[in-house]
């Protein structure tokens, strides 16, 4: 006697559906949670480095020839007599609502001078990243495809020169030659004297907002200005890729995937670009997103050398005022520029590579 086997039945496309948006809702949830979090440590951070620092705020509001009395009433106005922990409560409440303070620098809102600054490091960065990217990863395939040659050799040696040449310095020479000597490029600033003021801010980058409003001429003298810092940010951010990036290549072209694919005849152009290089994009994005980051943090000493009106030229004018507010509120920024890019890289790791998903 036989007995039927009850017929094997997939769940129903709703249940399907429904498991799949409670598993997308429990991501977005958690990614908001982590970034929530990860965004306050960074506060307590950013706070406790404000207590530390053998800085006086008050002073550096009252001046060192006020009275007690006009000192007193100043700490108490801002909230510097407090226990700590409301201090710290207090500050964490006008982050989120935007008020960081005042700059003594500048006599304005920290924000406010954040959000004018802040634009023009972020356009210096991008561009310096994508001169980075365009040639650093040519370079760095190129250099492992071709190991051990003339070629190869050439290029760990613009790797290491990125590595040790002092940023300053290389700022320094470029304006030397290409701006005294051969006038290639513009000077130190944005724009030529003449046209400052005649683009209304949009989006505080002026090749964008100069583009939008039809200023073509603006737009030119820009790109003149900015392409010297730009290159020399790239070219640090370049070496690093290269760097990098061959090394991953080295690593793909010696796997068993990448010999039988030349065993098979597969054009080398192919092999390289397509069976190697592949592979290593998602590692790839964290090495440009750290490079990222590391240029819109660490462009001070390029700003300062050619007084680019970015925030690594407030935060140093704000250091050497001992102004707290504006360092807290660089430092601040700076530190959201990295969580932002860090949680990019992650969805970036879930598009390109469907194990991570």
């Amino acid at each position: 006697m036989t007995t039927e086997q009850p017929a094997l039945t997939s769940p129903p496309p709703e249940k399907l559906t429904s498991k799949r948006t409670r598993r997308q809702i429990s991501a977005v949830a958690t990614f908001l949670v982590t970034l929530f979090l990860t965004f306050l440590g960074l506060l307590a951070i950013t706070f406790f480095i404000g207590r530390v620092i053998p800085i006086d705020p008050v002073l550096a509001v009252v001046g060192d020839r006020a009275t007690q009395a006009q000192y007193d009433a100043a700490k108490i106005a801002m909230g510097l007599d407090q226990p700590l922990y409301m201090q710290f409560i207090s500050y964490v409440g006008n982050v989120f609502t935007g008020n960081l303070g005042m700059s003594v620098s500048t006599g304005r809102a920290v924000a406010a001078d954040l959000s004018r600054f802040f634009p023009a490091t972020f356009e210096m960065a991008t561009l310096g990243i994508l001169i980075g990217v365009a040639i650093g990863v040519p370079l760095g395939v190129t250099a492992a495809a071709r190991q051990g040659s003339w070629l190869d050799q050439a290029i760990r040696v613009v790797g290491l020169l990125g590595y040790s040449v002092p940023a300053f310095w290389l700022g320094l020479v470029g304006l030397a030659v290409f701006y005294a000597r051969l006038r290639w490029v513009g000077g130190p600033g944005r724009l030529d004297i003449f046209y400052d003021g005649l683009v209304t801010p949009i989006t505080g980058m002026i090749l964008i907002d100069s583009l939008v409003q039809g200023e073509f001429d603006i737009f030119w003298n820009a790109v003149w200005h900015i392409v010297l810092p730009a290159s020399v940010l790239g070219f640090f951010s370049l070496a690093y890729i290269a760097r990098m990036t061959r090394s991953f290549m080295l690593d793909q072209l010696s796997q068993e995937f990448v010999t039988t694919a030349r065993v098979k005849g597969v054009p080398e152009r192919i092999v390289i670009w397509r069976h190697a290089f592949n592979p290593i994009r998602v590692p790839l994005i964290t090495v440009i997103g750290l490079s990222y980051a590391g240029l819109l943090e660490g462009s001070v000493m390029i700003e300062t050398v050619f007084s680019w009106p970015g925030i690594g030229n407030y935060l140093t004018t704000a250091l050497l005022n001992a102004d707290m507010n504006a360092v807290l509120g660089s430092t601040l920024v700076i530190g959201a520029v990295f969580i932002v890019i860090n949680k990019v890289s992650d969805v970036l790791y879930r598009v390109l590579d469907p194990r991570a998903r």
